[in-house]
Parts: structure tokens; C-alpha cells; sequence
């Protein structure tokens, strides 16, 4: 052992440390080729060091790196059939909301028809409501009498009673009187010829008329009734149940006068062709219309009640 060995008392030799050409204290070696000081270090490592392979991004046609890195996922992609069948969805919903609308509020009577005339339309429908109202209270009524008991035979008595004066009325064989309307024709015979005046009493009918009769010029009257008929006479006037009538006419009719004057005056109406023909309609209100012309009664010779 040397003498070295024993200064250390390790026993074993100890690695000399590399020879540095004399210089100055901490000047880097001069010599070119001379090895990095730091590459000596016990903590440098051993080798060159290796980077792992990362996959780059895919980039566009026409795009950077840097607009590749800063562009997002598109996320609604995901989303695209469900959006597509929402948008044709919506456009059948709006395209068949307009398609009513257009069918609903394209009416041509009513767009052409006056504001007034629409009143009295109205006017007329709420009149028909509240008659058929009325008979439906009055008929309720009579039920609950019928079936009150002690009340019974004598409430059954005058409801027959009240039946047969309605029916004899409508009949014609019964006389009547009441608020309603005097309509005057006048004109030539093409204005107030028989389909007219049939027109004005299917209208007067219609809008509630209980009790009608027609006169001629020389007071001839007859009852209208729901088998009378009109026909145009040999030169001029009309045969109505057989009976020659002269103009000017006369229908009394008895009903609510408001509502039967309405049902004349409708656009394309009674008045309107009367008139539009040469003619004039009249029409007066009255509170005392009187119906006095009877009418036979009917034989029936088929028909039988039901029982």
C-alpha cells in the first residue's frame, strides 16, 4: 500500500482527477477540441436526449398552423339530420297555417257584402234564437204541467186548445192578428211576375212569418198557406189558388217586423231583383196586421196520423 492510500484510509486507490493544462483559475481550457465543462458533470446525462414523437394536427388546404390549432370541433355536426327534420317540420306547419287562413278568410259572399246588409244578417240570426228559444221555454213549461198531477187534465185541455188555434192559423182556417209588415209590389208585370212574389213569400216564411194573405188591386185577398201556389196569368197579373189577382199586390204578413224587413232587403234579395227589373217593394210596419182571409180546409185523403 502506498503512502497514498494510507492518507485517504479508504485501502483502496482513489480515481485521479483529470489533468487541466496550467492557466489561470477558472479560464476555460483554450484548445479547440477541449470537452464542455458542463459535460463533465456528474448530473449531465449520459447521452443525447430523444424526443417523443407527437402526431401533429391535420391541416387544411390553405390553413396555418396556427388557424388549425385555434379552430374548434364542430360540435353541432352531431346535430345536423335532427336539425334538418326540425326546419322541414316548421316549414309544413307554417305553409299549412297559411293555407287556412287564406281558405278561411277568402269567403267572396262576405267580402262582398255590405256592413250594413252583415248587421241585419246578424240581426235576423239572433231573432230566429230567441223565437226558438221562447218555443223551447214554452214547451219545457207545458211538460211540467202535464206532469204535476191534480193540474194535469186542465193544463192537457188548454194545451190542445193553444195546439188547434196554431194549427188552424198555420191551416189558414182561423183568423189572425198581430205586429208585422204591409210589403207593396208595384211595377210592370216582368218585375212583380209570379216567381218573384213566390221568391218574397218564401223569404217572408223563412224569416219567421206566422200568418200571411195576398191582395190585388181590387181587394181580392187569399190566405197564403204552405200548399198555395202562383202562376203568371194570361195577359197579365196572377193566378194564385186559382184566384185572378191585378197589381199593384199586397202581403200582410204578421211576424217580427224588424226581421222580416231584413230577409228582403239581403243583397241579391227580393227588393234588389224587384227593383233591378222596374219595380218597387214597400214595405211598412205595422203594429195591428190583420190576416182575416180563410182558406177551406184540406181533405186529406192518404195521409194518416202515426200512433
Amino acid at each position: 500500500m502506498s503512502e497514498e492510500h494510507k492518507e485517504t484510509g479508504t485501502g483502496w486507490p482513489q480515481p485521479a482527477e483529470p489533468q487541466r493544462p496550467a492557466g489561470p483559475a477558472g479560464e476555460p481550457d483554450p484548445r479547440p477540441d477541449a470537452p464542455d465543462p458542463d459535460e463533465l458533470s456528474p448530473l449531465a446525462p449520459a447521452g443525447p436526449v430523444e424526443q417523443e414523437d407527437v402526431p401533429a394536427p391535420a391541416e387544411e388546404p390553405g390553413a396555418s398552423a396556427a388557424e388549425v390549432e385555434a379552430k374548434p370541433v364542430p360540435v353541432s355536426r352531431r346535430l345536423t339530420s335532427a336539425g334538418a327534420m326540425i326546419a322541414v317540420l316548421l316549414a309544413l306547419l307554417g305553409f299549412t297555417l297559411v293555407v287556412q287562413l287564406k281558405t278561411t278568410s277568402t269567403d267572396p259572399t262576405l267580402a262582398a257584402t255590405r256592413e250594413e246588409d252583415l248587421v241585419r244578417i246578424s240581426s235576423d240570426l239572433d231573432s230566429r234564437e230567441r223565437r226558438l228559444r221562447q218555443d223551447i221555454e214554452a214547451l219545457e213549461e207545458s211538460q211540467r204541467q202535464l206532469r204535476s198531477g191534480e193540474q194535469g187534465r186542465q193544463a192537457a185541455l188548454e194545451e190542445a186548445t193553444r195546439r188547434a188555434d196554431e194549427l188552424g192559423i198555420l191551416a189558414g182556417t182561423l183568423p189572425a192578428v198581430g205586429p208585422g209588415l204591409s210589403v207593396r209590389f208595384e211595377g210592370p208585370d216582368k218585375a212583380v211576375e209570379a216567381a218573384r212574389i213566390l221568391d218574397a213569400v218564401q223569404e217572408l216564411r223563412g224569416a219567421g212569418a206566422e200568418a200571411m194573405q195576398i191582395a190585388g188591386a181590387d181587394g181580392t185577398a187569399v190566405r197564403i198557406i204552405a200548399s198555395t201556389y202562383f202562376v203568371d196569368g194570361p195577359g197579365g197579373g196572377l193566378v194564385v189558388d186559382g184566384r185572378r189577382l191585378t197589381g199593384p199586390y199586397v202581403i200582410s204578413v204578421i211576424g217580427d217586423a224588424a226581421t222580416l224587413r231584413t230577409a228582403l232587403n239581403i243583397p241579391g234579395g227580393v227588393v234588389a231583383s224587384v227593383e233591378e227589373a222596374g219595380g218597387n217593394v214597400t214595405p211598412d210596419d205595422s203594429e195591428a196586421v190583420e190576416v182575416s182571409q180563410l182558406h177551406a180546409p184540406i181533405k186529406l185523403e192518404h195521409a194518416r196520423p202515426v200512433s
